[in-house]
């Protein structure tokens, strides 16, 4: 059984964060991809939307950014947007709210060391890692940082998830204003290389464009 979509009782626990975007017309996805900067994943993704002129977010683990700035600047110069995923990859669940938030903060100065054109009056965006966030965390991060979360979790860093199955869900799930979680790493490479240029097919075709938080 697999989670794509949080409840709303969930969401209401949460008004920080932002979990899926105004309808539009014509109607709009908002895809996001997880984990990297990798130089096995992150350029086939970019190939991929660039097929659509799609624009994206990627929210980038600090550590990743710090082995791959190429790649990130790779992300950059496609007209993607960049996000914070924390350094390590942390659990706020477990995760004393000190050092949680120093993990955060490091991985944005590498965030901030690439995107030389940022603008202060812009919050930087953050997603917790697993979505694990706990309230006063959230509200600690809320003045820092736009916290984003999803309305459609692919599920695809599920080795033992059909790639078929992953992308049927995904199709059906999918409405306007979705953000859409995929991931960019080694762990969902077999899901991932099958599912996105498909499902990029069927939303395009469906009359969706693609466009960056």
């Amino acid at each position: 059984m697999h989670l794509h979509r949080m409840p709303g009782l969930v969401r209401r626990l949460f008004p920080e964060c932002i979990w899926e975007m105004p309808a539009t017309d014509p109607p709009t996805l908002y895809l996001t991809f997880d984990d990297g900067p990798i130089p096995e994943q992150t350029p086939f993704v970019l190939t991929q939307l660039a097929r659509y002129d799609a624009r994206a977010t990627f929210f980038c683990v600090g550590e990743n950014l710090a082995r791959h700035p190429d790649v990130a600047r790779q992300v950059l110069a496609a007209g993607h947007r960049l996000g914070n995923h924390t350094h390590r990859h942390l659990s706020g669940w477990r995760t004393p709210r000190p050092e949680y938030l120093a993990d955060v903060a490091h991985c944005q100065q590498l965030l901030d060391a690439l995107q030389s054109t940022a603008t202060p009056e812009v919050r930087p965006l953050l997603r917790p890692p697993y979505g694990r966030i706990t309230r006063p965390l959230a509200q600690a991060l809320d003045s820092s940082h736009q916290l984003i979360m999803w309305d459609l979790l692919t599920c695809d860093y599920d080795p033992d998830y059909a790639p078929e199955a992953c992308l049927r869900a995904s199709i059906r799930l999918t409405r306007p204003g979705s953000i859409i979680v995929f991931h960019d790493s080694q762990k969902a490479a077999r899901n991932l290389r099958y599912v996105l240029p498909r499902y990029l097919d069927y939303c395009a075709e469906a009359g969706y464009q693609f466009a960056a938080l």
